[in-house]
């Protein structure tokens, strides 16, 4: 084998050496932004108030499809094979085997009698007519309301959840804003997201004076 060609392989393989690990870096990225939030459709609202990591929100009525549980079901505090069912509506499980398009965020509810998980319905299926679900899914709607929120990043566990909701409480008693009912706890990011990157949230609903 002649110098000049050992040379010229020499710098193919080399080339192909970088080829390789950027199209895998080009695949991940794409895999990534196409399953995040960037690429879904997150429940409008309007920002009336904003405070560091508070806010004070405007929503219009939100169109869930929702499975709930009995609080001592063992499966309510972590709504335990909820995402699949919920999932499975959305991929066409229902009664004209439609796919509806994934939304930002997962809304989770825990009260004394009941929890639930809902997905949030996006609004070109609400115009057009949601499909009925089968199972444990059913429809669901919470009507057009003001929330205080509280934003936080990282793997949300209840420990979190629970200091968060304690903070958020403190800051509303700060700007005398009465609160009623049960904390939403939001989660935006799918789970293979890196802590520091993940977009949690828990809500209150105002109480209109």
């Amino acid at each position: 084998m002649s110098p000049p060609f050992r040379a010229e392989r020499r710098f193919g393989m080399k080339r192909m050496l970088w080829i390789i690990p950027s199209l895998v870096l080009l695949s991940a990225g794409w895999f990534f932004v196409s399953n995040s939030r960037a690429a879904t459709e997150t429940a409008p609202y309007q920002v009336l108030q904003q405070e560091k990591d508070f806010e004070l929100r405007e929503y219009e009525t939100l169109h869930l499809a929702k499975v709930s549980l009995p609080s001592n079901d063992k499966r309510s505090k972590n709504m335990d094979g909820s995402f699949m069912k919920l999932f499975r509506f959305i991929d066409g499980g229902n009664e004209r085997s439609e796919k509806i398009a994934m939304t930002t965020p997962v809304i989770v509810q825990r009260g004394e009698k009941e929890s639930s998980m809902s997905f949030v319905m996006p609004k070109a299926s609400v115009a057009k007519g949601l499909p009925t679900p089968k199972g444990e899914v059913k429809l669901d709607q919470i009507q057009a309301v003001k929330v205080i929120v509280i934003r936080y990043s990282g793997v949300s566990k209840e420990a979190k959840e629970l200091e968060k909701l304690g903070a958020l409480r403190a800051w509303a008693k700060t700007k005398s804003i009465d609160t009623e009912g049960e904390p939403f706890f939001a989660f935006y990011d799918p789970p293979w997201t890196p802590g520091p990157m993940r977009r949690n949230e828990v809500l209150l609903r105002v109480k209109e004076k």
